[in-house]
């Protein structure tokens, strides 16, 4: 057990320095900034430390009774009043520095993780909950920037107070500065004893609450189906129950945050009675005079005061540490295997696909896809039936290169779809899936996605082909009409007819439908159904369906079970077989 801890602790500290490692990276692009600021943060501290020098040379010209030289007490007021007045600018202009700074690292690290994110190979995404995702580039980002912040502000002015206090007091009066010394190892202890006890604490904050804006993300999507199946109440229970591990551990971290002030504010009283004690015996032996010392007490908070930040900001930065730590393992992931330098650029592809010896797996222990081997010709309708997970959008997915073959090869016109530009290839591709996709924008945009370019009249003609323009007319600003990115009040029908829009205007050589017609009313899918016929013509088809019925016409319907083709043939001489499909065909049309 105790092994583990260690190892855990280990582990924390590990990930603490790579973080720290990678933020000093970005720091490093605004390094004259960074310069400008400590040169003013030291402007500041060390007129923040005159202003005590003279204040006690102002105390010891109050001479006796009726002694006062009010001359050179007037001189001394307009000294620290421009000291002051410069003080305030300097931290005023350094502060500005100290945004710039902030902000802008801020802005590189989300514009490089959202970058990565469009980078990153789809397994990373299909393994990966999206409110996790969105709470790293978000939630994560803005608790860094406020600890970064913190530390700009509070870290340079607190450690340089420190040093030049010291300074300060050792020309003063040495005996009395080694007082203050002696005391000072206590704050790193406080100061360790906090480090080490809230990053992983605040790490841990940082994930759960991730996990619970993953599932807030999820109810609010699907709301419907929580509400259909009654489980408001399920969810209710699993997010008390995340709700209640996010409470104890932001508990325990605030805790430990907490004990810092109480206990720096026992370190400032030590400190400032020591000097004052100490100082007072040695102010009556004529060591040093009232004035002087009235400087050391004034050193002796001022010395003690940074500790108080310093504390405060280190449980910040823990906390920001631990933040960053969850963006920068975001932004560190592999990226999708990147094109050949001498890739190809698939132009008026004919459609001559083939899969040769193709295994292909999700998770290495559980195997899927094994030796599948197919070539179609240019122009032929490929169908693809089978039982749920047996593989069929897997093929799909290696056809499109969202995920890459474990090995063999898949060929478009005689090319290892390995050595063509990804944008080329999925550009020769038409998709429509069942799970529709629309983003922000008016109708016409939608359809407008893979052709920006297209007049008014292919993408009225291309909504036509759809059986798409009947309904977009009778919407309030018909192409006008602005949409959410989960297609608002329109039907799942409607947003499917809009998909296939998109797909009838661009009109690639290519053509993927996977289950394009399963939200779709019966005299609306036959339509579509010749429509689909006119646009498959000369056009290499790839068609996944579960009803039978959508795929009779097919040159070829591949029968597809556990990752293998177990049957293959045209719709009648499949029947004739009387085997898988033939069983299928009729559990749908019999009985």
């Amino acid at each position: 057990m105790a092994a583990d801890k260690g190892q855990t602790k280990k582990n924390g500290q590990s990930s603490q320095m790579a973080a720290m490692r990678q933020v000093l990276r970005y720091i490093r692009r605004y390094w004259l900034m960074v310069g400008f600021s400590l040169a003013l943060a030291a402007v500041t501290v060390v007129l923040t430390l005159y202003v005590p020098i003279l204040t006690g040379d102002a105390v010891d010209l109050l001479l006796g009774e009726g002694m006062v030289a009010f001359p050179a007490v007037f001189s001394i007021m307009k000294k620290i009043g421009i000291a002051v007045a410069v003080t305030a600018l300097s931290q005023w202009v350094m502060n500005t520095c100290n945004n710039h700074i902030t902000y802008h690292v801020v802005k590189d690290i989300r514009e490089d993780a959202f970058e990565k994110l469009e980078k990153l190979p789809l397994k990373y995404l299909d393994a990966h909950a999206y409110g996790d995702i969105v709470s790293r580039v978000v939630a994560d980002v803005d608790t860094f920037a406020d600890g970064l912040l913190m530390g700009f502000t509070q870290l340079f002015t607190g450690v340089l107070t420190i040093i030049g206090t010291l300074i300060f007091m050792m020309v003063t009066n040495v005996p009395i500065a080694l007082v203050v010394v002696c005391i000072t190892p206590v704050s790193f202890l406080v100061a360790r004893f906090i480090a080490t006890r809230t990053y992983s604490m605040f790490k841990l904050q940082s994930e759960i609450r991730g996990e619970q804006t993953s599932l807030i993300e999820e109810t609010i999507g699907n709301q419907k189906i929580v509400k259909t199946f009654s489980r408001e109440e399920a969810v209710k229970s699993q997010f008390g129950e995340i709700n209640h591990r996010l409470q104890g551990c932001s508990l325990q971290a605030i805790f430990f945050s907490s004990i810092t002030n109480p206990a720096t504010r026992f370190v400032n009283s030590l400190v400032y009675a020591g000097v004052g004690i100490f100082g007072a015996f040695v102010a009556i032996r004529g060591g040093i005079s009232v004035g002087r010392l009235s400087c050391f007490l004034s050193y002796a908070n001022q010395y003690t005061k940074p500790f108080n930040e310093i504390s405060g900001v280190v449980t910040e930065l823990q906390n920001a540490l631990a933040c960053a730590a969850r963006i920068f393992e975001l932004i560190d992931q592999e990226p999708q295997v990147p094109d050949a330098q001498d890739a190809k650029v698939l132009t008026d592809a004919a459609g001559n696909v083939a899969l040769e010896n193709v295994y292909f797996s999700y998770v290495p222990e559980r195997k899927l896809i094994q030796n599948f081997n197919l070539t179609v010709k240019p122009g032929q309708r490929v169908a693809i039936v089978g039982p749920t997970g047996c593989g069929k959008t897997t093929v799909i997915n290696l056809l499109m290169r969202f995920y890459d073959v474990d090995s063999g090869q898949i060929k478009v016109d005689g090319t290892d779809i390995r050595d063509i530009t990804r944008g080329s290839l999925r550009t020769s591709y038409g998709m429509v899936l069942q799970e529709t996709w629309l983003r922000s924008g008016t109708i016409r945009d939608n359809i407008r996605m893979g052709k920006p370019g297209a007049a008014e009249e292919e993408v009225v003609q291309a909504a036509r082909a759809a059986h798409a323009h009947s309904f977009i007319k009778r919407l309030p600003n018909g192409y006008d009409t602005v949409i959410a990115e989960d297609g608002g009040s329109l039907s799942q029908g409607q947003k499917q007819l809009l998909c296939i829009a998109r797909v009838m205007l661009c009109l690639p050589p290519m053509l993927i439908l996977d289950e394009a017609t399963s939200s779709i009313d019966t005299r609306t899918e036959m339509r579509i159904q010749n429509a689909f016929a006119r646009m498959m013509e000369g056009r290499t088809s790839f068609i996944v369906a579960h009803r039978l019925s959508t795929i009779q016409e097919a040159d070829i319907i591949l029968v597809m079970k556990d990752g293998n083709i177990i049957e293959q043939g045209s719709h009648q001489a499949l029947l004739e077989q009387k085997g898988f499909y033939s069983t299928l065909y009729h559990s749908q049309f019999e009985g």
